[in-house]
């Protein structure tokens, strides 16, 4: 239970939070590791099945000479994955940051050790094949996982554990993209679920560890660097929040045809394990007439960046990613979200560019990219900070940023759900990513108690207090009331329990309310007391009702009870709608009651 004192600071924090942050040092570490071992399977994989040699150097797979027969390697590829899921774990399947959100919410941060073996052995399999995927969604799972086991080894509470799942997987995204900042809002956006120094101080802790490590595995520079930022003028801004608007326009139509897509492979006779292979037909189809579909990407989106990419290029690669993209990810293949969205993103500002008044095609395919990835992920502020760190170039995040919040708004008025949470709702876990101040963080016992509170003189004897509760016991309206004494000064509570007691135990009917009252110990309010402390009170002392005095005098001002407790949301509710949306909920409320 939080004590008084740390119920009224600013954050509560203790010793566990540099605890938390030297264990953030080794996730960090094998976040990195991981993220390296990932993108070199992804590479013997993409070597030995495109180019038919025994390597883990990095081979574009424009490079590679495709026919017919290529068609089947991500059918095969889909197979593999899909036996994988079918006799290893169904955690696997999907992009992956969908499962980690499950594994925080409902599974107390456990990922068991076999999903951080498979999960990135089917991704390598399945990006390697040829997958439309980025290695960010399983790295974000593996990373994860290796922060939920290394957790698992010590003796600490699920909350804690969440906090090392998480910063395991914003040291795998900050190993492969070098944005460790994003990285860090990412967890905090999506991950987190909470705004405390316990999990945003390890979370950092790990991506600066991951970033560290990155020269040596990865390399450190940006990963796509580049100065892109036009001379702007001052409507510049209003055509960013244009472009964003479409971007959540193009996020929204994406993510409700890739859910419906998925519908249909839910609708087929045959085993889900079948499904990724399927799917891999229209991948392979796809990458025999474009082979710039298959795989990662990431020549791709620097060719975006770049500014290089001809339009009618731009326009291909828009639509046969998106559709490649969809029907794999859809049959629950292993695969990430965020590089096939930069590059749909970058390919849709790039095509803007040709009509938009000023920028060159670089510039709005960044703009593009940062506004698709927060619209379709609803994690603005990390599109944004991504953008800025994938490139270097600091100038952008102005135009970014309005892009990035247009396309936000833009999704969160025609979706219910995002890309993430969809699967999860569809599982019965039904998200809020909204912060706000928690209101019994806030009122006062003032504010919710009883004034108008009925009670017993402590002159009551017991047969008076019988033939209270058991003649009016229909009309009371609590099971328990407050004992006073002359001068209106709480001496101790009286309950139906008490009655049905001393009814059973055959107690002295001539003995007082107040005889009885002086062996009770008084749990007791004052009302500038908050609502949230003296919930915490009762929750511990398993207590319905309690009076609340005045300081000193002790006498009975009001009275608080569990459904005081309860009408905080309404008064929340009052707060954030104002009172006819908050009456219209109340009567809609009232209407299902009666109609239940």
């Amino acid at each position: 239970m939080t004590s008084r004192t740390d119920s009224l600071r600013d954050f509560t924090a203790d010793g566990r939070l540099i605890v938390l942050s030297a264990m953030a040092l080794v996730t960090g570490t094998l976040g990195a590791l991981a993220a390296w071992v990932l993108l070199k399977l992804i590479n013997l994989v993409t070597n030995l099945a495109y180019f038919h040699v025994l390597s883990t150097v990095p081979h574009h797979l424009a490079q590679a000479r495709l026919g017919p027969d290529s068609i089947l390697i991500p059918v095969i590829g889909g197979l593999i994955v899909g036996l994988m899921a079918r006799y290893g774990s169904e955690k696997i399947r999907g992009h992956g940051i969908p499962e980690a959100l499950e594994a925080i919410l409902i599974g107390q941060s456990r990922i068991a050790p076999k999903v951080a073996l498979l999960k990135p052995l089917s991704s390598a399999i399945a990006i390697g094949s040829g997958g439309p995927f980025g290695a960010e969604g399983p790295i974000i799972m593996t990373g994860g996982a290796l922060g939920s086991l290394f957790a698992q080894f010590f003796d600490i509470s699920p909350a804690e554990r969440k906090t090392l799942l998480v910063a395991g997987a914003a040291a795998g995204m900050t190993a492969i993209f070098g944005t460790p900042v994003a990285a860090v809002l990412l967890a905090v956006e999506v991950l987190l679920f909470e705004w405390k120094p316990r999990s945003f101080v390890p979370v950092v802790v790990s991506a600066s560890v991951a970033m560290a490590w990155r020269p040596l595995l990865v390399g450190g520079w940006p990963l796509f660097a580049h100065n892109l930022m036009p001379a702007m003028p001052v409507w510049g801004l209003a055509v960013c929040v244009g472009v964003g608007v479409v971007s959540g326009l193009q996020s929204a139509v994406m993510s409700w045809t890739l859910y419906g897509v998925e519908d249909l492979f839910h609708r087929l006779p045959i085993h889900w394990m079948w499904w990724p292979a399927l799917g891999g037909i229209v991948v392979g189809l796809g990458g025999w007439l474009d082979p710039a579909v298959l795989g990662v990407g990431y020549d791709n989106i620097r060719a975006l960046i770049d500014g290089t990419m001809p339009m009618h290029a731009a326009a291909t690669l828009l639509v046969g990613k998106a559709v490649v993209w969809i029907a794999a990810l859809s049959s629950g293949t292993s695969g990430g979200v965020l590089a096939p969205l930069l590059m749909m993103g970058g390919a849709l500002g790039a095509i803007e560019a040709h009509v938009l008044p000023f920028g060159g095609a670089g510039f709005w395919g960044l703009v593009a990219m940062a506004a698709v990835l927060g619209g379709t992920m609803r994690a603005p502020l990390m599109a944004t900070v991504f953008a800025v760190e994938l490139t270097g170039d600091l100038a952008v995040m102005p135009a970014v940023l309005a892009a990035c919040a247009a396309s936000f708004a833009t999704t969160v008025l025609l979706m219910r759900r995002s890309i993430l949470t969809e699967r999860l709702a569809r599982r019965g876990q039904h998200l809020s990513y909204e912060y706000a101040v928690d209101p019994f963080g806030v009122m006062r016992v003032g504010d919710i108690m009883t004034k108008k509170v009925d009670s017993l003189p402590v002159t009551t004897t017991i047969g008076e207090a019988i033939g209270f509760f058991d003649t009016v016991s229909g009309r009371l309206r609590h099971k328990s009331y407050p004992v006073l004494d002359g001068d209106g000064r709480v001496t101790g509570m009286v309950s139906r329990s008490d009655v049905l007691r001393w009814m059973r135990e055959d107690f002295p009917a001539g003995e007082t309310l107040g005889e009885h009252a002086k062996d009770q110990t008084l749990f007791l309010a004052h009302a500038d007391e908050l609502v949230g402390h003296l919930a915490d009170r009762m929750a511990a002392a398993d207590i319905g009702r309690v009076p609340v005095v005045e300081p000193g005098s002790g006498r009975l001002v009001g009275l608080v009870a569990r459904r005081d407790l309860l009408r905080v949301r309404a008064h929340a509710a009052r707060q954030e709608n104002g009172p006819r949306k908050a009456a219209s909920r109340h009567a809609a409320k009232g209407h299902l009651e009666t109609s239940g």
